[in-house]
């Protein structure tokens, strides 16, 4: 049985309704249909109502503290099932970067200087609990932003670690990333022997480099939309990794389910 762990930036129904909100409930759904063991994460947003979501603190996964910049920021896990199709959805928590926050962007529709940190934070949080969970994904899928610190830190500093050992990544690239990232990113982003050379594409800060800088580090891509920058489609085509690319068609009929997971059955 195949376990893949879906890292999403959103998953419906606990966010507004949006084409990667969808997508980030449809596939997984699939794939649990098919006989695939699902793990899915996604952080715990300060717009998602924990009554409505019936979602409830998990205490023996909770409980660490992530060093960020010189700051212990605790990590808390919370949890809730998809209905219907039972779907378990593990959230990350944190008072200073998601509860009482939106997505990339605050009430006024500036972006939060401290995104970085943030999906520095979530990419962390992902890795420790899925160790703790002791469960090893065979793949993992990582959709949208908030996940493009992730491939990184999986392929250099959990490079050693059993659970991580055989997971080939995934990486869908959307037109949600945000344009840029604060220019201490570079410095906040090293951590268990990550050097210069690791991070030579963030010598600018920007939305479009972290994305870069995830697909060095992944083992196949996805175009999840028609509106990527040129520039960074360019680079990932120029990789040499799987591509499965856009396809409007399938995206308008809902086919686009099959092909994703038919893509990772491949890996």
């Amino acid at each position: 049985m195949k376990k893949i762990l879906y890292i999403n930036t959103e998953t419906s129904p606990y966010v507004a309704e949006s084409a990667l909100a969808t997508m980030g409930k449809a596939v997984p759904e699939m794939a649990q249909s098919n006989g695939c063991e699902i793990r899915t994460f996604m952080p715990k947003w300060g717009n998602i109502n924990e009554r409505r979501g019936q979602l409830h603190e998990m205490q023996r996964l909770s409980g660490m503290n992530i060093i960020i910049n010189g700051t212990d920021h605790p990590l808390i896990i919370k949890v809730a099932s998809i209905p219907v199709s039972r779907v378990q959805v593990y959230f990350i928590d944190n008072e200073d970067y998601f509860t009482h926050r939106g997505l990339e962007c605050d009430s006024n529709g500036e972006l939060y200087p401290d995104n970085g940190e943030r999906a520095i934070f979530f990419a962390r949080g992902v890795l420790e609990t899925v160790k703790k969970l002791r469960w090893a994904p065979d793949v993992i899928v990582c959709n949208g932003w908030i996940s493009h610190v992730l491939p990184l830190y999986l392929k250099k500093a959990y490079k050693d670690d059993p659970i991580f050992s055989n997971s080939k990544v995934v990486l869908s690239l959307f037109e949600d990333t945000p344009a840029e990232f604060g220019e201490e990113l570079k410095d906040k982003i090293r951590y268990a022997g990550i050097g210069n050379e690791d991070l030579e594409v963030l010598s600018e800060s920007t939305g479009i480099n972290l994305a870069k800088l995830a697909a060095n580090y992944s083992d196949a891509i996805v175009f999840g939309s028609d509106n990527i920058p040129q520039e960074l489609m360019d680079y990932c085509n120029g990789l040499g990794l799987p591509v499965l690319p856009y396809n409007a068609a399938a995206m308008e009929d809902g086919s686009y389910i099959e092909d994703y997971n038919n893509f990772y059955d491949q890996l």
